[in-house]
């Protein structure tokens, strides 16, 4: 497929270098320009471009950025075409993002990215972690192949974000529709826990929506406190994401 991919952060990177190296055409752009993609993100083909170029002539769009950065996508992904398939990336964290009201409200986060683009959106690529995405993968049918959620209202998006999820070395697990996507949300039993696939349905079934807001709250305090936006012990952060998430 062809894919233009807005975002160069940890899991935009990862993405970048496993869909090309899948063997898919990948562009990819952030705000910053192409002069500033390393080399590492384009070693297995991806193209650096602007944002503008990395939405023309594509089957999928991948926006791979915070929520507060969503509305200067608003009006490029909006007038994209009807094919295009959306996949967004993103998470809310009110301490980085600031807060959108109609979130700390109770609608999903996905549900707000695809008002905000006027258009349906499938939810991926959120709930695994960007160390474990990165490390992670296996082939498919390894009996330890971690698996990731894929939300989305059309079957048809569902199936686009699932192909790709394999691809990237996970399985992907069809979460169902994106008012059912608060369960891959930050602070949710699959979110960054590493699970398998045959762990991933319960998990997303025991989620309890009115707690998650408080957990995602808590755990961002005692991860910056410790070590700020980007953990140096994995084990650690694993540990205490499913003390607390699950």
């Amino acid at each position: 497929m062809k894919i233009g991919l807005i975002g160069t952060g940890s899991i935009g990177k990862t993405l970048a270098r496993k869909l090309a190296q899948a063997g898919h055409s990948v562009k990819v752009a952030n705000k910053e320009g192409p002069h500033s993609i390393g080399s590492e993100v384009l070693e297995f083909g991806a193209r650096a471009t602007t944002v503008e170029d990395a939405l023309k002539d594509i089957d999928v769009a991948i926006t791979s950025v915070p929520l507060n950065a969503m509305r200067d996508l608003k009006d490029l992904i909006g007038a994209l075409p009807e094919h295009v398939v959306v996949v967004d990336t993103s998470n809310y964290y009110p301490g980085r993002d600031e807060h959108i009201a109609a979130i700390d409200d109770g609608q999903t986060e996905s549900e707000w990215v695809s008002e905000q683009f006027g258009r349906p959106i499938v939810k991926a690529f959120n709930a695994i972690g960007a160390h474990s995405f990165s490390v992670n993968g296996k082939p498919k049918g390894h009996p330890e192949r971690l698996a990731v959620p894929v939300a989305a209202d059309q079957q048809q998006h569902r199936d686009v974000g699932i192909a790709l999820v394999n691809d990237t070395g996970f399985d992907g697990y069809d979460a169902g529709t994106l008012a059912e996507s608060w369960r891959q949300q930050p602070a949710a039993p699959v979110y960054t826990t590493d699970l398998t696939h045959a762990e991933m349905g319960p998990a997303l079934a025991s989620a309890q929506r009115d707690r998650l807001a408080k957990r995602r709250d808590i755990m961002f305090e005692i991860v910056m406190e410790r070590y700020g936006y980007n953990p140096p012990d994995v084990e650690w952060n694993k540990a205490i994401t499913r003390a607390v998430y699950m």
